[in-house]
């Protein structure tokens, strides 16, 4: 088979809602580092511009926080202010003037909140440095030893962030976006809830499996809710904490598995999710990965043969 053939597939429109892709290559959220107060700059700019020149059918911005407190570092883009949208608005036109559609990531890092960025020794930034005191998580279970210790999430705080999901929604409709992406791996804040790893919760988003799906499956209904029909909903998730393919260990309820990827998959859908962005890990500080090429497209393909729903694969 030639080359051409074998990547056929991949430079065929995608539909999805009243969004048409020209073709299926996704430039995946990657976060920079490199914002100031959350503000999208030149860095930002050229980054995301180059990419849309380059082709992509789909260009998405990084992980951007959808409050103050929800950044991975202090210089993770944000959404949590009307004064972010018109930034992204200036990235947006760009990238659509090249023809590429635009999607963009919310997020919230919940326990893995106020670090250092990857290429500095990894530690907790201090407020006196950007940083910040109050983070927030669905139980006190730090990620490693270098983060901080989390407050455990109340009732009314967890109101609080389906809010700021919901108004971000509508600030990222306002900057032009075509699609929301919500974060829901890499040990980040749905992350959390999802895994037994770091939920140890005893109320009605903790313990059993329904319990812990909840507040993703709050906010992704309440986003839906606010979203125009023409744009689809996409949602990422971690596919495994990857625990379960370590030798001698026995799959059970205290982690995230495939299994309960496919049990959560079909409730995405039934809440109006159009496509789910499958990755895996982040939760633990030190897993066991078989890293290659293309290690984690077999979760996806799981998915969507198991469930029909369309995926995306991260290569």
């Amino acid at each position: 088979m030639s080359v051409q053939n074998q990547f056929k597939g991949l430079f065929s429109p995608l539909k999805l809602r009243g969004l048409t892709l020209p073709n299926r290559i996704a430039v995946s959220p990657m976060c920079q580092y490199s914002a100031v107060d959350g503000y999208v700059n030149d860095w930002h700019f050229v980054r995301l511009g180059t990419r849309a020149v380059g082709g992509a059918g789909l260009v998405l911005t990084e992980a951007t926080s959808v409050t103050l407190g929800g950044r991975i570092s202090p210089g993770d883009l944000g959404i949590w202010s009307d004064s972010h949208i018109g930034g992204l608005k200036r990235a947006v036109d760009f990238m659509h003037a090249q023809g590429a559609a635009t999607g963009i990531q919310l997020g919230h890092a919940g326990r893995k909140a106020s670090m250092s960025p990857p290429w500095e020794p990894t530690r907790l930034i201090p407020v006196s440095e950007g940083g910040w005191e109050d983070i927030l998580a669905p139980s006190p279970v730090p990620f490693s030893e270098h983060h901080a210790i989390p407050k455990p999430l109340g009732l009314g705080d967890i109101q609080d962030l389906k809010e700021s999901f919901v108004v971000a929604t509508q600030r990222a409709v306002e900057a032009g976006f075509d699609t929301i992406e919500i974060h829901g791996a890499h040990g980040y804040l749905f992350h959390q809830f999802l895994s037994p790893l770091s939920n140890e919760r005893e109320d009605e988003y903790g313990g059993s499996f329904e319990n812990r799906v909840r507040f993703l499956l709050e906010v992704v209904r309440a986003v839906r809710a606010v979203l125009p029909s023409s744009h689809p909903l996409i949602v990422r998730i971690s596919a495994t904490d990857w625990l379960e393919f370590e030798e001698q260990h026995h799959a059970d309820l205290h982690e995230w598995t495939l299994q309960q990827s496919l049990r959560l998959a079909p409730l995405l859908q039934n809440e109006g999710v159009d496509l789910i962005d499958v990755s895996t890990s982040g939760n633990l500080s030190k897993p066991t990965i078989p890293v290659g090429a293309g290690y984690q497209t077999s979760f996806a393909a799981a998915i969507r043969q198991e469930t029909g729903i369309p995926t995306g694969a991260l290569v």
